[in-house]
This record gives C-alpha cells, sequence and structure tokens, in this order.
C-alpha cells in the first residue's frame, strides 16, 4: 500500500483549518486516513504547526510521500534535517549525541529566527495601532473645534438676540414710563 503525507481540510469557507494525515495515495483529500500526526493553520502570521515530530519522522523514513506543502512543513520543522542527520549516525559520520546535538543547535537558531519574525510582527502591529491612534484624535480635535466654534457662534447669537430683547425691553419700559411721569407732572399742576 502507498502512502502518503498530506493534508485534510476543515474549517469554515475562508478561514482553512488543515490536519497532516497519512493517508492512502488512492483516498480522497478529505476522505479516510490512518493516522492524523498533526494540524497546520495558515491564518495566523507566521503559519501554525502542531506535528508529532517522531510519528512525522516515522512515517517519512518508513517511505510515505509528502505533498509539495506538506514537505516544506516538514522541512521547517525539522523531520527531513533530522533524517540526514540519523543517515550520518547509521553510516558512522557520527555518534547519536552529537547527531541530536546538531539537530538542537539548528532548532534553536530556527527558534530565534521565529520569535525574531514575531516580535517584529507585534511590533508593526503595535506602531500601527498608534498611529491610527494619532489619526483619530485629530480628526477627534478637528471635530470638537467645529462644534466649539459653532457652540459659541450660537452663544453669541443667543447672546446678541437676549440684548436686542433686553433693548427693546427697555425702549418698551422708558415709552410706557415717559407716559405715565408726564401724566404725573400735569396731574399736580391741575390740582
Amino acid at each position: 500500500m502507498a502512502t502518503k503525507i498530506r493534508l485534510q481540510r476543515g474549517g469554515r469557507k475562508g478561514y482553512a483549518f488543515y490536519s497532516i494525515v497519512i493517508a492512502d495515495v488512492r483516498a480522497p483529500r478529505d476522505g479516510k486516513f490512518t493516522e492524523k500526526i498533526g494540524t497546520y493553520n495558515p491564518n495566523t502570521n507566521p503559519a501554525a504547526v502542531d506535528l508529532n515530530f517522531e510519528r512525522a519522522l516515522y512515517w517519512v523514513e518508513c517511505g510515505a510521500q509528502p505533498t509539495d506543502t506538506v514537505r516544506n512543513i516538514l522541512k521547517r520543522e525539522g523531520v527531513y534535517m533530522m533524517k540526514h542527520l540519523k543517515g550520518g549516525v547509521k553510516k558512522g559520520a557520527f555518534d547519536e549525541a552529537a547527531c541530536q546535538q546538531k539537530f538542537d543547535a539548528w532548532k534553536n537558531g530556527k527558534d530565534q529566527k521565529l520569535t525574531a519574525i514575531r516580535s517584529a510582527v507585534a511590533k508593526s502591529r503595535e506602531e500601527s495601532a498608534a498611529k491610527e491612534l494619532e489619526q483619530e484624535k485629530k480628526v477627534n480635535e478637528a471635530i470638537a473645534k467645529k462644534v466649539a466654534e459653532k457652540n459659541a457662534a450660537a452663544a453669541a447669537a443667543k447672546a446678541e438676540a437676549e440684548a436686542q430683547a433686553a433693548a427693546e425691553q427697555a425702549a418698551e419700559a422708558a415709552e410706557t414710563e415717559a407716559p405715565a411721569a408726564e401724566a404725573e407732572t400735569e396731574a399736580p399742576a391741575e390740582a
């Protein structure tokens, strides 16, 4: 039976999530499989991979053929590096301890690069969020300035209307008081 290491699609429309499975070559993509050895989420940056390293190495050594995407995933996770180093141990080029030491050094370098990528992505997100916040503050200040100008104009118009109304009332009061004062001054003259 020829086996293949392939991706099995899951997730919802527009947000794919894959399982890494061992399946017969004749089985359909989302059909029957022999074993699930991990998951792959391409929606994160960098893509998240959860892999059972020992089982993946076992199946690669048994001759299971990976698809192109799975091959890239296995290379990134170090499965092919370990297979290569174990080949050196079988040939007697170095021992098992040296093999593990070389693999650990390679994996640490890879992890440092991945950490640097994650920190750069997080930093760029923070910078873009700060930039958007500054732009939003500027827009809010402009809106507040317009509202303050509008309120000041409305207050000035209201004060002017009140002053005009007060002047009109004063003029009316003066008109009503003037005839009353004339009547008072004329009334004592008649007596």
